[in-house]
């Protein structure tokens, strides 16, 4: 089975993508893991202002099979949720890339971004 891996973001081991726009970091999982949750049915996120440690515990991604954490690709304030997630947790399986986003991350380091997977490695860690 072939997964969408776009090669504009970069990958956490733990499925989490981040992308970089303009100074800020929108964060949510890969194609890959939200077909291994299956149906997800709840989504539990940080607030606005909380501060975030890179690949510390921001939330959770619950599905019919199982519930998983989530981990911050970067370090940062957290200036935005996507509120869509509390009322239409299935966004995160419909379009995982887009409207399944999960929060955007104003970095503390830009550069944490390098550490990350590229879209080569993360798909060679899937296969």
């Amino acid at each position: 089975m072939s997964f969408d891996i776009p090669d504009d973001r970069r990958y956490l081991e733990s499925h989490e993508w981040a992308l970089e726009t303009d100074g800020v970091v929108r964060v949510g999982i890969s194609d890959f893991a939200q077909d291994e949750l299956g149906d997800v049915v709840f989504v539990e996120l940080p607030d606005e202002g909380d501060d975030l440690a890179q690949e510390a515990e921001f939330g959770v991604v619950e599905s019919i099979k199982a519930v998983s954490d989530l981990y911050a690709p970067v370090g940062g304030e957290v200036v935005a949720i996507n509120n869509e997630l509390f009322d239409a947790p299935e966004l995160v399986n419909e379009d995982p890339f887009g409207e399944g986003w999960m929060l955007e991350i104003d970095p503390d380091d830009p550069d944490d971004l390098k550490a990350l997977l590229s879209a080569d490695e993360y798909e060679e860690q899937i296969a």
